[in-house]
């Protein structure tokens, strides 16, 4: 937690005891990078209220370097560490890379094996996963895609797939990962999120630029307008 909103969060305690507190969600994105022992997750879901919900990212083994291909064992490995958060465990996140086209076969073959009771949200970055036929497979298979901040094509800026989860990811401009946002565009995230609850989506908002710090900053910002 940056120092800079201590004040924020005056509460005793660890720093994802104290952002509990504050707010309902939030997403791992380490798991990515790393696994987690299911200790770690077990620990984790007894720090927050029992309303608390994770969305946890899948690991870049399983959608960066086999692409989604002949991975069972490496799915099976990471279920078995994140369902250490019981109950708490709502989404789990499907980062794929922008050279990852749309491959029916190979999509639906890989959401057709997943073991879990977790909801899918898939955040496609290749123009090929904003046709008509990948939409109708994630919306058949009752997956979310991602709204994204900067978005790589028109279409990845609203949310897709099954509509009854919208997930926006606000990634941080104009220097993605670093920037924070102004308060033009925490306006519009937040009559983004208003709009997507008033169509009857559960919604979830994720701001991704942590690299400079400023991803809290603007959940509390976008929390104080929608309060």
């Amino acid at each position: 937690m940056p120092t800079r909103y201590q004040q924020d969060f005056p509460q005793p305690g660890s720093h994802l005891e104290r952002y509990g507190r504050h707010f309902p969600i939030v997403e791992i994105d380490t798991s990515f990078y790393k696994p987690h022992r299911r200790e770690t997750y077990e620990r984790w879901a007894r720090a927050v209220p029992e309303h608390f919900r994770f969305a946890v990212k899948l690991p870049k083994a399983i959608t960066h370097e086999r692409r989604l291909v002949d991975c069972d064992e490496l799915l099976e490995s990471f279920l078995q560490q994140v369902e250490g958060l019981g109950a708490k465990l709502s989404v789990l996140l499907v980062q794929l890379p922008p050279s990852l086209p749309f491959e029916p076969v190979v999509a639906r073959r890989f959401f057709d094996s997943r073991r879990t009771k977790a909801r899918l949200v898939c955040e496609p970055r290749h123009p090929g996963w904003f046709e008509p036929d990948a939409e109708a497979l994630l919306a058949d298979r009752r997956i979310a895609r991602v709204a994204a901040d900067p978005a790589p094509v028109p279409s990845a800026a609203v949310p897709g797939g099954w509509p009854g989860l919208a997930y926006f990811r606000w990634h941080g401009a104009p220097r993605v990962y670093y920037s924070d946002y102004d308060a033009e565009n925490l306006a519009r995230f937040s009559r983004q999120l208003e709009a997507a609850a008033a169509a009857g989506a559960e919604v979830w908002g994720i701001f991704d630029n942590t690299a400079g710090g400023n991803a809290l900053g603007d959940a509390l910002k976008v929390d104080a307008m929608m309060a």
